[in-house]
């Protein structure tokens, strides 16, 4: 059986690559967007969308800003992601530094 992506025509190796590419940068662009929304909607005030997503006045987690929060954490992975892979390439360097002054400190 074939993926939908090797069974279309013309979708090679770099089609795959710019699809992959471009879901990563969407991920990330999720939650700055929601907690974008989240200020914004705090700032404006509450609306009518506002009371129609309030289905118990007394939740917590009634109203648009709080789904907003709760949708830009749940979209948080991709920047959690992004900063493990940033550290984990930056600590290699970091440790071979911190060896070396080590090293020098020691001598």
């Amino acid at each position: 059986m074939t993926s939908p992506v090797s069974a279309t025509a013309g979708a090679g190796r770099k089609g795959v690559v710019a699809a992959r590419h471009l879901a990563r940068w969407l991920a990330l662009a999720a939650t700055p967007t929601f907690a974008t929304m989240a200020v914004l909607t705090a700032v404006a005030g509450s609306g009518p969308a506002d009371m129609l997503c309030a289905a118990g006045h007394g939740s917590v987690l009634g109203g648009m800003v709080p789904m907003y929060l709760l949708m830009s954490a749940f979209h948080s992975a991709a920047w959690l992601r992004l900063i493990a892979e940033r550290r984990t390439s930056a600590g290699v360097n970091a440790s071979s530094f911190e060896t070396r002054a080590r090293a020098r400190s020691s001598g």
